[in-house]
Parts: structure tokens; sequence; C-alpha cells
């Protein structure tokens, strides 16, 4: 996906919020999108998801599908989550039902799937939101803030679905302001400040290899790659298929 002299402003007679922006996302990248608040990080992640239209300038090479998740889910809505899921899945021409099972319950919200969305709390409207854009694999994944109200167990999932996006070939880009981004090594960062937007050098290009050891030996597989100058993403226990930070 290529932004090539974008520039927007929410209004005609506005300042512009973005400026002359020239970046590149590889398949198989990640790029976190960091700077101050109101620098225009979101508004940046829009035009990537075409949530926006530039007001001058391109985005090109969108892939055709696209996962989005806003910092809040617009979860003011008369339905509950499965109902929600099930048509979001329509849409896409999928029948869903096995997926959205799948997903609530790595999520950790099967429990939540018959409550009404605007009763949800905003953790929860998050993994909703979450959900619907990975219903269908994305080719690209924005994630506006993902952290931002998820439970700790939720939170370390986030990793490694971006792992499985990025070993899929799709590309991801995410913003950050709480510091998480350690948690995705090898990311690229985009620095937003003053309308401006500047890509940072690009770390060395990483595989993701999973490995599958017997469960009493996983705790001495973790040390030995990481002594070994390995970043563990995750540990998966095949028996729930959840995950747990290593």
């Amino acid at each position: 996906m290529r932004l090539q002299d974008v520039w927007f402003r929410y209004g005609r007679r506005a300042p512009w919020t973005l400026r002359g922006v020239d970046l590149t996302l590889e398949p198989g990248e990640t790029a976190v999108v960091v700077g101050p608040n109101g620098s225009g990080k979101s508004t940046l992640l829009q035009l990537a998801a075409g949530v926006l239209r530039p007001g001058r300038g391109v985005v090109t090479e969108r892939p055709a599908v696209v996962g989005w998740v806003p910092e809040r889910f617009a979860a003011d809505q008369p339905f509950t989550a499965r109902t929600h899921l099930t048509h979001m899945a329509a849409i896409r021409g999928l029948d869903g039902t096995a997926d959205i099972e799948r997903w609530a319950r790595r999520l950790h919200f099967e429990n939540f799937l018959d409550v009404r969305l605007n009763r949800l709390s905003k953790g929860s409207a998050q993994k909703v939101g979450l959900v619907q854009a990975l219903l269908a694999p994305p080719g690209l994944l924005v994630l506006d803030e993902p952290w931002e109200g998820l439970d700790a167990q939720t939170r370390e999932q986030v990793p490694a679905i971006v792992a499985e996006v990025v070993g899929r070939g799709g590309s991801v880009l995410v913003s950050d302001h709480l510091g998480e981004v350690a948690r995705l090594p090898g990311a690229r960062r985009w620095h937003v400040r003053d309308g401006e937007v500047h890509a940072g050098e690009r770390p060395a290009r990483k595989k993701i290899i999973e490995l599958a050891v017997d469960a009493a030996e996983a705790g001495d597989a973790v040390a030995r790659l990481r002594s070994a100058g390995f970043d563990v993403l995750a540990v998966r226990d095949d028996a729930t298929d959840g995950m747990a930070r290593a």
C-alpha cells in the first residue's frame, strides 16, 4: 500500500491535519504510528483503511480485504454481539458461525455473545470490533490503539494476531500511545508531528516460526530460544486454543 503526497483536512477552510505524506507499507510488514495526542495518528490510520479520502494525493495498492478497528467501537446498537457479527460476516459472503465462536473463545468473551452491544463494557465492545475485522483474513489490518480498554489476557493476544496476519503476507498498521509497541518486535515506526509523517528505519526483516514442544518442556524451550537471541511472541496451549505471553 502506498500513500503518495497525501494531504487531509476536516473542512474546506480548516488547517491541514496532514501534509504531503509519502509512505509505503509492504506485504508482510508492520508499522506503528506514534506521536503526540492530536497529531493526526487516527486520521492517518483512517486514510490508510479507506475510511477517509485524501483532499490531495492518492492511496494506492490497498489490499482488497481491510480489517479496520477504530479506537472506540460503535456499540450504541440494539443488537447482540452475535447478531451483529453474523450480519457483518454475511456482508462479506461468509457464514461466520464457527469463526465467531472461535474468536470469542480466544478473546475470552464467549459469555457475552448474546448480550446487547450497548450493554457491553468498552473492553468487551472492542473485542467485538476486533472479531469483526478478522472474520475474513485481512490483507491489511489497521488497529487504532488496540490495547485501550482490553483486559490483560486479551492484550496478550494482540501481538499474536499481528504475527499471524503478517505471517500470511498481510500488512498491519497500528497506533500506540501506551508504550505497548515493545510487544511488536520488528515493527517500523511512523512518527507523526506538526502535520507531517516521517518513517523510521526499516528493521531487519524477520521470519515467524511456530514450534511445538511438550507442555512440560515449554519453559526450558522459551528460555533457550531467548538466550539464543530469538523473540518469543507468545505460547499457545493447543488444548484450549489460548495464548499466553511467554
